[in-house]
């Protein structure tokens, strides 16, 4: 699950999430995809590149 907001600046960053993540599965360079997105921040880039999906590894546990 990603974060809906950037821990540093708060800027909205969930709504280009899916946008990210199917372009970067499709190859694309991550940098290229989120410049073309419109995120400039290098605190948003961060949330996004750094992001690791753990919900189904957590899951179990509920």
């Amino acid at each position: 699950m990603i974060p809906v907001r950037c821990f540093t600046c708060g800027k909205v960053i969930s709504t280009v999430w899916e946008d990210f993540k199917k372009r970067r599965d499709a190859g694309e360079d991550p940098g290229t995809i989120l410049t073309d997105l419109g995120v400039q921040r290098y605190c948003c880039r961060r949330m996004l590149l750094t992001h690791k999906e753990i919900i189904d590894d957590l899951n179990p546990y509920q």
